[in-house]
């Protein structure tokens, strides 16, 4: 909307002077002709002077320059003459024909007809067509060129009319509406050019908004004028394409107008033609045309010889420019197919086709096309442009020169600058062209009106509302009335113009004809200057009058308000027409691309300020109107919650900043993650001020991270403004010392930054100083990110002395810029001086400073001053030094050194990856004493040698804070670490030793504490004379605590020397020596060393793949009589206790091997583990290593895992048990691993005997069962997963018939069919010895007998799926009738139809005593009860429970023998008075006769009938001896629950009553209390999983105030709350007799709690306190807490999910120590807190009948499993432990895999779920072997790698990683 250039840009004489020389190189070809023509032109004094010029090109250059100073006229007739008489190149003929202007030819052809006669032209010098003589010819020419010059000033005169002034309908409006003609106030505009305009995208990446943009970090820009961009170089012959891409205001028709103009003034000499099109004209050409007709047709008509003027155009192509202005607006497809034919000048062609091949070069080659458009997606044939430049607008001096233009006729133009400049908003606005027009329309208007105080608009839309209302004002006059009066007045107009906009853009129309147009409308808009007249041809007729708003977004504007005000525009057409969201998921071409600016106007128009005037316009209440805004709102909301990118994210936050609404700022804010990421394209300051404005509404502080983006200085000026920003980070090489300088203003405005980045950018060490400058100011500021810039030598001392002033900084990030070696030292001193620095780090490029932040955070100082703040010490400061691969030499080593000397807070130095050499480290090491380092020294990839590390160990023994040196020349390591200060002089003395007098002598000799010290020399393949020197080094090391000299090959030799060495090292506790190749003669020289060296612990070899050679050393003492030393567990017992281990593997033993081997470890004091597996032992072997045993009184396990074990062999294993009495168990698993558990002691004690998986048969059976007799004492024989079948169980069984031996023997997956079945049956039921079978055919294949030698009452025989056919169960009920004394039957989906079972209920009896009979089977469930109770009526004897339970389906019954008859009269006369049918009567009758000893009646889902029902509550529940009745999670048909209920007024004699999950409510509890009223002997009453509630709770503790034998309550799930509670409570005081209470799963308060818990402390019996899942929380558990004490009787605690904490769990930990009784404890899913974990474990030992743990989900970490390790070790009776869902790693795991061994009577251990990796798994693998009482180890869902796992399980099947 303004004129963008000034005369300056194109200069017509510099253009000339361009040119001068080629035309001196062209005319020095000839220069007598020249001389002797110039004197036609020039008096012959002047020539005179060229005389003494002997050069030629100087004497025409001199020539030249006489004829420009003769005056215009003169060079005007010479370049004329030269044009018309020599053959110039083209450009030079026109750029001699500009300088001449447009004169008419013929009248200077006239004018120099004479002087061309006179003259000739001599030979060989290039004239124009010199073949020929005659005049005729330069008729010709002459005609052409007059047809030339005449269409060339047609041309001129036409661009002339359209561009140079503004005229037409609507002038004088406009002109009234404008301060200024328009070419009064043109400023040159901001254009900065692609130097790589490459624009084709990555076929790899996604499109991005601004297609048409090329990536800024790619191409950097610059600033150009118009002149450089239409005069850069291409290829002769090749079109040039010039693209120029802006948004929209920003001036690029006006532009492209003033180009035009410019051209038409004679600037662009270049240029003989100049043709504009416009993309919005071109829409309407709906006809295909031909180049010329596209140029003369539609442009500009020639008025005569259009074919000669078209030839000349396609001649001089090269001075053609042709500008397409708006591609962006084009509405038909541009990507056209390029054709591999040349295109036909006289095809007619569509508008695409003809622009794509002028840009291709296949139409008018050699062009100039300049193309326009906004940023947006661009046909594939832009995607390589010869120019590619950006129209960026205004800049702030631009716009102060376009107000200062705008404001000059008026007095208060200093008021309108100063406005702008102090309004940041508004400058950022004016950036853009157009808006800088709008906002000076407004203030213009508002200073004329109130020139005090001035108030303008905040947004895009309330400017365009505004200026819309000024031009209304202006043209109607102050007279017409307010806005509200103009608007009513032209309503009618206004909407419909409204109309007009929105069906355009809908329509992609632009251009508008009379009779698109109603007359009233065109009439308003033309007269207030919204609509610009121009003609429009379409063809070669006569053109037409079109109509345009004078700027898109003007229609865009009014076809927003289109939508906000019409009446016809519902919310939800509103809502589909806000396209934002479908706009931005396309990634080809936008939905609707004519609408860049209409979401943000509808944005704008939501806002409230708007309201009032779209009140006015609609003619609506505000509810109405604010009804619309609401959709507009609400759409803007979701868009926030979807992914968006960085061009989203700014869309959105304009759309925002419109609505000036701060709550959906906030909301959308809240949405955006708290991080903005930005990626390559440009953020203008309108952009900038957008996001400040959505970033300040919200609360949280975000991230704004600019990538590649091209930022504007103005832009920093608005981000000084964003106070909620923590991180911000720039990352392009534009941003230089400039771009630092302006970001340092705006830093300390930021008072949320912590933490400043830029990086990859041109930053040089000035810069870097400068900011840091200014950064130093900024005291929140955390971080300082500057890597890869060009800082190469910054002013260390200056820098460091500005970071030392910033309290909370804690990182400045100095990478990748190339720092010298000085700079590094210089900042590596500067750091050790600097107070608040903690850490320089420095590898390669990396250099990276740590300072220690705020006070608070790293405290910087020690204070010892008062001994009281002891428990208060700050610690020290501690530096980390880092200078690792900086080519640090031997020359660097004293620099270094005097660096390190400096610092007496080193913590960690690393010098690793430098050339020190030996040299230098040497020299290093030496100055060891004079440096404090408190943790490690790093001189790795140093260049050492056998040499260096001698010295490094001769260095380490004479330091006496060295406590670790690691080396290996293989892997180049170098490594020393040292004890801290603070440890090393307070290391403890080794006081726990019993000193000799020699001892304490050597003690006082020695007061320097001495450190452990660990040397690791590892990977090093030492040689002979290597070693020796390394031997004579450790001599003198007497303080190693561990020594490591694997993967050295030092082969049995070096072995030798090394035990020579041991005497001296009196500290050693671990040695290594893997892989050095040592031969089975090291091995026998080792297990000697075990009775030589008593103060061997362990002893772990192996000679397989990867040798292991690992020995444990206990502590040792010296003693005073002799040098010698021993093992110090003679001065502690407790090491006695432990023993020693010794472990072979992997190594090829033969029979005369392993009796040298025992015969060795037979001589060896103190031996409790021997492990030989892997070992390839033969049966031979075996049996000689078992023939040892006796010699071996201390061993207690004796393993060989991985040796394939025979079944002679297992055999074998088992006889052990007779060669060796303290054998305790024999394990033998899969035929590869076996076990013998021995005890300490002599005593004969049973033994368990386990020989799983070892394939024994029929044919072992004689030998085992000779093996068993003879031992006889046996707890257990598992011989499951064997191969004995039928045959094998038989003789099995015959074998066990004759012998007296009591266990239990598991034959299990032993492939026994119903058959041997039958046949053990058999032998249950004639064998006196057998006690208990339980038999499973299904995949379990379960086979467990129990055998006795003892007369045992008991007779149990239990059957599951054993798929039995009719056969088989006649064979059963046979046998079973011969059973008499069976006391349980079981019988589990057998295929026992009921049939069967009336046959199995006859053949079952027995003399004396009671039976239970169990059947399982799928028909139960679907029985009717009244069928069950007629088929237990089949039964033998008196029954005395019923349990019929559905759901699993379980039909059970206990019968008492003998049967008798008991009298039942009551029954009867009760029977009598209901009158029941006789066929009724009679059954009622049978089953009052059978049951009159029924005792236990228990029902459960099951469904009654209303016979049922009434049988029930008249005949069963009556019954005399009726003490257990249980009806659960069943339903009454017809008569309700209700009705049992009453009935239970009957049971005078009933104990226990469960009436749980029965749904009952309040409103049946009265019922159920008046029953309970009639029960005196009530002891047990379970009414869980009801909804009893508060009120049903209180009636019943009503009930209870009088039953004082009660000893079971269970409320469970019933939802009561504190007022049932507290009623209940009050009646526990009274219940001495309670024992067990439940009433987990309420809704109690913690006051309702303690009320609970205060009574239960009287509850001097309780045994069971079952208070899960209740909101509990700390204050209920400190209160138990208080209470515990008095529950002396207490056995099981449950307060899982009870919200109780670290406060309440400690309290409770520490209070479980006197429940000495406890057996449960389950505190599963509370947040106990490690001191509460580790109070418990403190308690643990106290509870010697503890059996089981639950601490599932108590966040348990690694940090409290080693004392809860410890406490379960001295835990006498656990027997499971649930750790799951824990955060337990595999430190945690093997904590609790070490105490394994030490809990005899553990089964389960669950850690699910937990953290636990392989290290841990494995170690819980190698504990487990010594724990065969453990029967599972849980380990579901831990990151144990699925492969391990399965090696694991079948390494041992007891670890289960499956869910269980």
């Amino acid at each position: 909307m303004q004129p963008p250039l000034r005369n300056d840009d194109l200069d017509l004489e510099a253009a000339v002077a361009r040119g001068r020389p080629r035309l001196v190189e062209f005319l020095s070809r000839c220069p007598s002709w020249l001389l002797e023509t110039s004197q036609r032109f020039l008096p012959e004094l002047a020539l005179n002077s060229l005389g003494s010029i002997a050069d030629h090109r100087e004497k025409i250059s001199a020539l030249l320059d006489l004829l420009e100073k003769a005056g215009p006229a003169t060079w005007k007739q010479f370049a004329q003459y030269l044009c018309m008489e020599c053959d110039l190149p083209l450009d030079l003929e026109v750029l001699l024909m500009s300088s001449a202007g447009e004169g008419n030819f013929s009248q200077t052809e006239a004018a120099c007809t004479d002087m061309s006669a006179r003259s000739s032209v001599p030979k060989g010098f290039d004239r124009r067509r010199r073949h020929c003589s005659s005049g005729s010819d330069k008729e010709a020419k002459q005609q052409r060129l007059d047809s030339f010059a005449k269409y060339r000033r047609l041309l001129i005169s036409s661009i002339r009319q359209r561009y140079g002034s503004r005229r037409g309908a609507g002038a004088e409006a406009q002109e009234q509406t404008q301060p200024l003609a328009f070419n009064q106030a043109f400023v040159n505009l901001v254009i900065r050019q692609n130097k790589a305009p490459r624009l084709k995208e990555k076929a790899d990446k996604p499109r991005e908004d601004v297609a048409g943009a090329p990536e800024p970090e790619e191409c950097v820009d610059s600033a150009v004028k118009v002149l450089d961009l239409l005069c850069s170089a291409v290829p002769s012959g090749k079109t040039r394409v010039i693209f120029l891409f802006g948004k929209p205001g920003t001036g690029k028709t006006m532009l492209m107008h003033r180009i035009c103009q410019k051209w038409a003034e004679g600037v662009l000499p270049q240029f003989l033609f100049t043709f504009l099109f416009e993309f919005r004209q071109l829409n309407l050409l709906k006809r295909k045309l031909t180049l010329k007709e596209l140029l003369f047709d539609v442009f500009l008509q020639p008025e005569d010889s259009p074919d000669a003027v078209f030839q000349y155009l396609l001649e001089n192509a090269r001075q053609t420019l042709i500008i397409f202005d708006g591609l962006d607006e084009f509405a038909a497809d541009m990507d056209v197919s390029s054709s591999k034919r040349g295109p036909a000048l006289a095809s007619p062609m569509s508008i695409s086709q003809l622009f794509a091949d002028l840009c291709r070069g296949k139409l008018l080659p050699g062009c100039t096309v300049l193309v326009t458009s906004r940023p947006k997606r661009l046909p594939d044939l832009l995607y390589k442009v010869s120019v590619l430049a950006e129209i960026w607008g205004f800049d702030q001096e631009r716009v102060e020169e376009y107000v200062s233009r705008y404001f000059q006729q008026h007095s208060f133009k200093e008021q309108a600058i100063a406005h702008l400049k102090n309004n940041t908003k508004l400058l950022s606005m004016c950036l853009i062209p157009a808006l800088c027009n709008v906002v000076c329309i407004c203030l213009e208007y508002l200073l004329l009106k109130h020139q005090m105080s001035v108030e303008l608009p905040q947004t895009m839309t309330q400017f365009y509302i505004k200026m819309f209302l000024i031009f209304l004002s202006k043209q109607q006059g102050e007279s017409a009335g307010g806005e509200e009066t103009q608007l009513n007045c032209n309503k009618k107009a206004i909407l419909g113009l409204c109309d007009l906009a929105l069906k355009g853009l809908e329509e992609k129309k632009l251009v508008f004809y009379v009779g698109d147009i109603p007359e009233h409308v065109k009439e308003f808009a033309s007269l207030h200057g919204l609509l610009t007249v121009f003609e429009v041809k379409t063809s070669g007729t006569c053109p037409e009058a079109g109509y345009a708003f004078v700027h898109l977004s003007l229609q865009e504007f009014f076809a927003a308000l289109c939508l906000m005000v019409s009446r016809s525009v519902d919310k939800n057409y509103l809502k589909k027409r806000f396209f934002l969201k479908s706009k931005w998921t396309l990634k080809n071409e936008t939905k609707t691309e004519l609408m860049e600016s209409f979401h943000i106007f509808l944005s704008g128009l939501s806002s409230g300020e708007c309201r009032t005037f779209l009140m006015l316009l609609a003619e609506q209440d505000e509810a109405w109107v604010q009804d619309k805004q609401d959709v507009i709102l609400q759409s803007l909301k979701r868009m926030a919650a979807t992914h968006l990118t960085g061009p989203k994210v700014l869309e959105l936050c304009h759309c925002t900043f419109e609505t000036q609404n701060l709550q959906v700022a906030q909301h959308i804010g809240s949405l955006l993650n708290f991080k903005y990421e930005f990626r390559n394209f440009r953020l203008t300051p309108l952009d900038m001020s957008a996001l400040v404005f959505v970033i300040n509404s919200g609360q949280d502080l975000t991230w704004l991270d600019f990538a590649g983006c091209l930022v504007d200085v103005d832009c920093l000026e608005v981000l000084a403004g964003c106070k909620n920003v923590e991180h911000l980070s720039f990352r392009s090489r534009r941003c230089g010392d400039d771009f630092a300088a302006a970001l340092s203003k705006g830093l300390r405005g930021m008072r949320s930054l912590k933490k400043l980045e830029l990086t990859g950018s041109s930053i040089t060490a000035e810069g870097m100083t400068n900011l840091v400058q200014a950064s130093s100011q900024c005291l929140q500021l955390e971080e300082i990110n500057l890597q890869d810039n060009r800082i190469r030598d910054p002013e260390v001392k200056r820098v460091m002395d500005l970071f030392s002033r910033m309290e909370n900084l804690k990182k400045i990030d100095l990478s990748n810029n190339h720092l010298s070696l000085k700079a590094v030292l210089a900042l590596a001193e500067e750091v050790v001086a600097c107070q608040n620095a903690t850490e320089l780090c420095v590898r390669k490029d990396t250099v990276i400073v740590y300072f220690s932040g705020p006070p608070g955070d790293v405290p910087r100082s020690l204070d010892l001053r008062s001994e009281e703040d002891k428990e208060h010490v700050i610690p020290a400061r501690q530096v980390k030094l880092c200078l690792q691969d900086r080519s640090l030499s031997p020359q660097h080593a004293m620099d270094v050194a005097a660096i390190l000397q400096s610092c007496p807070c080193l913590s960690e130095v690393d010098l690793s990856g430098n050339k020190l050499g030996d040299e230098g480290c040497c020299f290093l090491l030496e100055s060891l004493p004079r440096i404090s380092i408190s943790k490690q020294l790093d001189l790795s990839q140093n260049r050492l040698s056998v040499t260096g590390i001698c010295s490094l160990l001769k260095s380490v023994n004479t330091c006496q804070k060295a406590m670790e040196v690691q080396v290996s020349l293989h892997h180049k390591t170098a490594v020393l670490r040292f004890t801290e200060d603070s440890e090393f002089s307070s290391l403890p003395l080794r006081g726990e030793a019993v000193l000799s007098a020699d001892d304490q002598k050597y003690r006082e000799e020695n007061q320097t504490p001495t450190t452990p010290q660990k040397i690791r020399l590892t990977d090093s393949s030492f040689k002979g004379s290597d070693l020796k020197n390394l031997c004579a080094v450790l001599k003198e090391c007497s303080h190693i605590s561990e020594l490591d000299l694997s993967n050295n090959c030092l082969g049995d030799e070096g072995l030798l020397q090394l035990f020579q060495c041991l005497p001296n090292m009196k500290m050693l506790s671990s040695l290594k020596f893997n892989d050095n190749q040592i031969s089975l003669d090291s091995v026998f020289f080792l297990a000697q060393s075990l009775s030589t060296l008593e103060h061997i612990k362990t002893m772990n070899l192996s000679l397989g793949h990867v040798q292991v050679v690992h020995l444990t050393f206990w502590e040792r003492v010296r003693l005073q009589s002799s040098s010698r030393w021993r093992s110090g567990f003679l001065a502690h017992p407790k090491h006695e206790a432990k023993g020693r281990c010794f472990c072979l593997r992997d190594c090829r033993l033969g029979p005369e091997d392993m009796t040298r081997l025992c015969q060795i470890l037979a001589q060896c004091p103190q031996l409790t583990e021997i492990d030989l597996s892997g070992n390839s032992l033969s049966d031979q072997s075996v049996e000689t290593l078992l023939s040892f045993l006796p010699s071996l009184p201390h061993l207690t396990l004796l393993s060989i895992r991985q040796n394939t074990l025979s079944p002679r062999c297992a055999v074998s294993l088992l006889n052990s048990i007779n060669l060796c009495e303290r054998i305790r168990m024999v394990d033998i698993r899969s035929s590869e691993k076996a076990f013998l558990h021995l005890g300490a002691s002599m005593q004969r004690q049973k033994t368990s005997c386990r020989l799983t998986g070892c394939a024994i048969g029929e044919g072992q059976v004689d030998e085992l069962c000779s093996v068993l007799e003879q031992h006889g004492w046996l707890a257990e024989v598992d011989l499951s997963r064997n191969q004995l079948g039928d045959e094998g169980l038989r003789c099995l069984l015959d074998h066990l018939h004759r012998v007296p031996i009591t266990c239990s023997l598991n034959l299990s997956h032993n492939r026994i069919s119903q058959d041997g079945v039958l046949h053990l049956i058999n032998a249950f039921v004639t064998s006196g010895n057998t006690t208990e079978v339980q038999v499973s055919l299904c995949s379990k294949a379960t086979l467990i007998l129990k055998l006795t030698s003892r007369n045992d009452p008991r007779k149990i025989l239990r059957l599951s799926e054993c798929k039995f056919q009719p056969e088989h169960l006649e064979k059963l009920f046979l046998l079973l009738e011969k059973c008499t004394g069976l006391t349980e039957f079981t019988s589990s989906n057998n295929n026992v139809t009921v049939q069967a079972a009336e046959r199995l209920l006859h053949s079952l009896r027995k003399d004396l005593g009671s039976l239970k009979i169990s059947i399982e089977e799928p028909w139960v469930c679907k029985e009717r009860v009244m069928d069950l109770l007629k088929l237990a009526l089949q039964a033998c004897g008196n029954i005395t429970e019923i349990t019929i339970c559905k759901d699993k389906p379980l039909f059970q019954l206990d019968v008492r023998f003998p049967r008798c008859l008991e009298k039942v009269d009551t029954v009867f006369s009760r029977l009598s008075r209901y009158k029941p049918e006789i066929k009724q009567r009679s059954f009622y009758q049978r089953v009052c006769e059978r049951c009159a000893q029924l005792q236990e009646l228990r029902w459960s889902d099951v469904e009654l009938h209303e016979d049922e029902a009434e049988m029930l509550v008249r005949i069963l529940l009556p019954l005399p001896e009726l003490k257990r009745f249980g009806l659960t999670s069943s339903s009454v048909v017809t008569t309700g629950t209700d009705y049992v209920i009453m009935g239970l007024q009957n049971c005078q004699a009933i104990e226990e009553l469960n009436l749980g999950c029965m749904k009952l409510s309040s409103a049946a509890i009265p019922q159920l209390v008046q029953g309970l009223c009639e029960m005196p002997s009530l002891k047990r009453l379970i009414l869980n999983h009801n909804s009893i509630g508060n009120d049903g709770c209180s009636r019943l503790a009503e009930a209870l105030r009088n039953m004082h034998h009660m000893e079971e309550i269970n409320l469970s799930h019933n939802k009561i709350g504190d007022p049932g509670l507290t009623n209940l409570a009050a009646v526990l005081l009274e219940m001495q007799n309670l024992k067990k209470i439940d009433l987990s799963g309420n809704c109690p308060s913690p006051a309702g709690g303690e009320k609970l818990m205060e009574a239960l402390a009287h509850c001097k019996h309780i045994e069971e306190l079952l208070l899960s899942r209740n909101g509990f929380g700390d204050r209920t558990a400190v209160t138990l807490a208080l209470c515990l004490p008095h529950m002396t009787n207490l056995k099981i605690l449950h307060l899982q999910n009870s919200n109780i904490r670290q406060a309440g769990g400690l309290e409770l930990a520490r209070a479980l120590v006197g429940c000495e009784l406890l057996e449960e404890i389950s505190l599963s899913e509370n947040d106990l807190g490690e001191q509460s974990i580790h109070a418990l474990s403190k308690g643990l030992p106290c509870l010697g009948h503890l059996r089981k743990v639950d601490l599932k989900f108590c966040g348990i970490t690694d940090d409290a499993s080693k004392s809860l390790s410890h406490g379960f070790r001295l835990c006498p009776s656990v027997e499971e432990i649930i750790l799951s869902w824990n955060a337990l790693g595999d430190g945690g795991a093997q904590e609790l895999a070490s105490a394994l061994p030490e809990m005899e009577k553990l089964k389960v251990l669950d850690l699910e779920k937990n953290r636990i990796g392989a290290c841990g798994a494995a170690k819980l693998v190698e504990e487990l072997a010594k724990c065969p009482e453990i029967q599972s180890i849980r380990l579901w869902d831990n990151p144990v790698p699925k492969s391990l796992a399965e090696d694991l399980t079948s390494q041992e099947p007891r670890l289960c990683f499956s869910f269980s």
